[in-house]
């Protein structure tokens, strides 16, 4: 049996008696972490983590995994070890007030994208793009234009040349045909059909 997913390969053929080989310490999908923009205007958020063999994959992976009950409008994912992540601050510090000030080497400089996290065990929000030549420097260039003051618990910085972004072409992936809004979680009143049931119940 042909197939990309490593604990298939791990199967020995049948009627063979033997037993699946060990895994290997390298031997799993790589991760990607999923980012969705819920409506027109919203910023993307992160909404989870997904394995898959390659990048391609993940995204229709995400795909179904995270947006076939969840409106949203795109999504894009990057594998995870391309997310730069800052250090996590204790209490209420600023990360911005504990980012290390340095002179960064030269080089050419590419947008990456920029998340920060607000509240603690919410999800990672877009705030912006900066240009830079490296992550570090973009959390530099990040603070520069969006520090306001407010409590920003930790930074996620991603080049842009690592996301694997929903295309123009692709955007009518999520649009929901007006008779099948059923699919849509929002429409299933959980509230109401409790009441019913313990109406029905008395």
């Amino acid at each position: 049996m042909k197939s990309l997913d490593p604990r298939v390969k791990r199967l020995p053929e049948i009627g063979t008696g033997k037993r699946p080989s060990a895994v290997d310490i390298h031997d799993q999908f790589e991760t990607f972490e999923v980012f969705v923009q819920p409506k027109p205007g919203k910023p993307f958020q992160h909404e989870g983590a997904i394995h898959a063999p390659n990048l391609e994959m993940a995204y229709i992976f995400a795909k179904e995994n995270f947006t076939r009950r969840f409106t949203c409008i795109s999504l894009f994912v990057v594998e995870t070890r391309n997310v730069h992540v800052s250090a996590m601050t204790e209490g209420n510090q600023n990360v911005y007030d504990v980012l290390t000030q340095k002179e960064f080497p030269k080089g050419e400089k590419i947008p990456h994208e920029i998340f920060h996290l607000i509240k603690r065990g919410k999800q990672h929000v877009q705030v912006g793009s900066v240009e830079a030549a490296s992550p570090d420097e973009a959390m530099a260039a990040a603070r520069k234009q969006f520090d306001t003051g407010a409590v920003v618990f930790n930074i996620w910085a991603i080049p842009k040349k690592d996301i694997r972004y929903t295309s123009s072409d692709e955007a009518d992936l999520w649009l929901t045909l007006p008779e099948k809004k059923f699919r849509d979680a929002t429409d299933y009143k959980g509230g109401q059909k409790l009441k019913e049931f313990l109406d029905r119940s008395k």
